[in-house]
């Protein structure tokens, strides 16, 4: 059960430092207390050091002093903004692109996005945040339906955040529940979880039990806070499933995130799954290895 240092990784959650918080206005124009809308980070009660502080004047350079410091030879990263953009142009060998569903409300213009990001920028995944939605769009929501058919037609897998948002936002579209009726109607959806699945972590394990193409991501979670009915569920019968998904520069510094790494007790050969070769087989990057 040895972390094993220098092996490759694969963080299927990672973006760029930027000026400001801009980012989150569209999380502070839906939540209703004071406290989160005076907020730069409205889910920061959660996280403690928040990497705030990091040069804004060259953020891919960044991003990549830190993935080399710590072993992570691809990053998933979106397509939206420019920086990410320019990362992929500069650094496809270490870059995969991925779209981002901003408003399933808008049924047709969500699928022509989809569309349009695969034929312009090759984006090997989608992702979508249910309750971040406004109004809000739940996971088994008619809306999502056309976009779930649009994933399996193109071959590329949704990451879709599950369980208590930590913003303070209602959390009843990320019922992980809500999963199974998805995974029933889109047997061949390739549907990862984000950001923890609790309080149903071990729903979450039921589920990906039964379902083939379902899988978890431990993405805003530090290590050492891995729910462990996920931890034994890797160690036992879920060891292609588990996916590494961090959340930098968001809430979490990756030496945060690789200091507690080696306390978690997954199994030796659960690591290299864990670590790289589950991500790279959902984004389809076999034989692209670096």
């Amino acid at each position: 059960m040895t972390f094993p240092a220098g092996a490759p990784v694969i963080d299927t959650m990672i973006g760029f430092p930027h000026e400001g918080f801009a980012v989150y206005d569209f999380i502070r124009k839906q939540t209703k207390d004071q406290g989160s809308k005076d907020s730069e980070f409205p889910a920061e009660y959660m996280f403690k050091n928040v990497p705030k502080d990091l040069p804004t004047s060259d953020p891919v350079s960044v991003t990549l002093h830190e993935m080399d410091r710590f072993g992570i030879e691809k990053g998933l990263i979106g397509v939206a903004d420019e920086t990410s953009r320019l990362a992929l142009k500069q650094h496809p060998d270490r870059f995969v692109p991925a779209g981002n569903v901003t408003d399933p409300n808008d049924v047709v213009g969500s699928v022509r996005a989809l569309k349009r990001e695969y034929e312009e920028f090759g984006i090997r995944a989608t992702s979508a945040f249910p309750s971040g939605t406004f109004p809000q769009v739940p996971i088994d929501d008619p809306k999502m339906y056309p976009i779930y058919a649009t994933c399996v037609e193109l071959g590329i897998p949704i990451f879709v955040c599950a369980g208590v948002p930590g913003p303070r936002l209602k959390f009843a579209p990320q019922e992980v529940s809500r999963i199974d009726t998805v995974m029933f109607d889109f047997p061949d959806l390739v549907f990862v979880t984000r950001h923890g699945c609790e309080p149903w972590e071990q729903l979450a394990c039921k589920l990906m039990l039964k379902w083939p193409n379902l899988y978890y991501s431990t993405s805003a979670f530090a290590p050492k806070y891995y729910p462990k009915a996920v931890v034994d569920f890797a160690n036992t019968r879920g060891a292609d499933k588990v996916i590494y998904a961090g959340y930098f520069p968001m809430g979490l510094s990756l030496e945060r995130i690789f200091r507690d790494m080696p306390t978690v007790p997954f199994k030796d050969e659960v690591w290299p799954k864990f670590l790289y070769e589950n991500a790279a087989r959902v984004l389809g990057l076999k034989g692209k290895t670096t």
